[in-house]
């Protein structure tokens, strides 16, 4: 579909002046812009004295040839996906046991709370 040419963009100031913003684009093209970087309003590369030194659309170009671009990679659909079977047959709860962790210290008391054996006392001594 084609896109409509819309007309010129001009505003009303508050005081009433017409400003045509086409235009003042237009005529501030090769006025360098203000900060650090030394292009001009258009993007053209600036040297010393603001004369041009690459023009846009060459340093546009030279961004396009020298990128790589986005990768392509197939698309996988969810059925198609098969996690490892590795994965699936790992039981989850081994990974939250230590085997280094020494549990005979360790015994149950009639609360269910785990405690070291030597501070176990009887209720009621």
């Amino acid at each position: 579909m084609v896109q409509k040419q819309t007309g010129q963009k001009v505003y009303r100031t508050m005081q009433g002046k017409s400003v045509n913003m086409d235009m003042l684009r237009k005529k501030n093209e090769l006025t360098p812009a203000v900060g650090n970087v030394s292009v001009n309003a258009r993007g053209d590369e600036l040297g010393p004295g603001g004369q041009i030194i690459r023009k846009r659309e060459e340093i546009v170009k030279e961004y396009y040839d020298n990128s790589n671009g986005v990768k392509t990679q197939k698309a996988v659909r969810r059925d198609e996906f098969q996690p490892p079977v590795e994965a699936v047959e790992k039981d989850l709860t081994d990974d939250f046991v230590d085997p280094d962790l020494d549990t005979s210290n360790w015994v149950e008391d009639e609360e269910g709370n785990f405690v070291k054996k030597e501070t176990t006392t009887k209720k009621g001594k």
